[in-house]
């Protein structure tokens, strides 16, 4: 499959410039990073959040976990994971579990965690479990610039 046609096309209409790097298939976040051997910290994921306004993009580090009270306490609002089925319906060029944290070619509202902020290089699932995209940390930080930034997650471990 590869990226994703409207990660791609998302990209391509801002002018970023990327890179996709393939990988054998992974399911989880932690076994992509060590596939590609990078950072969890500079693997950037995206969590479909639903709220009483619709839904929102958590954006955060595969070394981290979404804490939904500190983000529903941001929001002044409760907040719940999506289901696999509203995942779906939102996310529907891309495979299940492999959401990219671009919120913003999807039409949706996002918030990045404050923890990824700095880095040199991002990486981020394009869509499917076998492809990531790499940013340079300007250009990802280029691409976030209208998404807000908050403390909305905890280590892993």
């Amino acid at each position: 499959m590869g990226i994703a046609s409207t990660v791609q096309h998302f990209l391509d209409g801002r002018g970023v410039a990327y890179d996709v790097l393939t990988h054998d298939r992974t399911l989880r976040s932690s076994t992509t990073a060590e596939a590609c051997g990078i950072s969890e910290d500079n693997l950037a994921k995206g969590v479909l959040v639903r709220h009483r306004d619709g839904y929102l993009l958590a954006i955060l580090p595969a070394s981290r976990h979404l804490e939904l009270e500190d983000l529903g306490v941001w929001l002044k609002h409760p907040v719940g994971l999506a289901t696999e089925t509203e995942i779906a319906k939102i996310f529907g060029d891309c495979e299940l579990g492999a959401v990219p944290p671009v919120a913003g070619a999807y039409g949706l509202p996002g918030v990045m965690d404050d923890s990824l902020e700095g880095f040199e290089d991002i990486y981020f699932e394009g869509g499917d479990h076998r492809t990531l995209v790499h940013l340079n940390g300007r250009e990802f930080r280029r691409l976030m610039v209208q998404v807000p930034h908050s403390h909305i997650s905890r280590p892993n471990h």
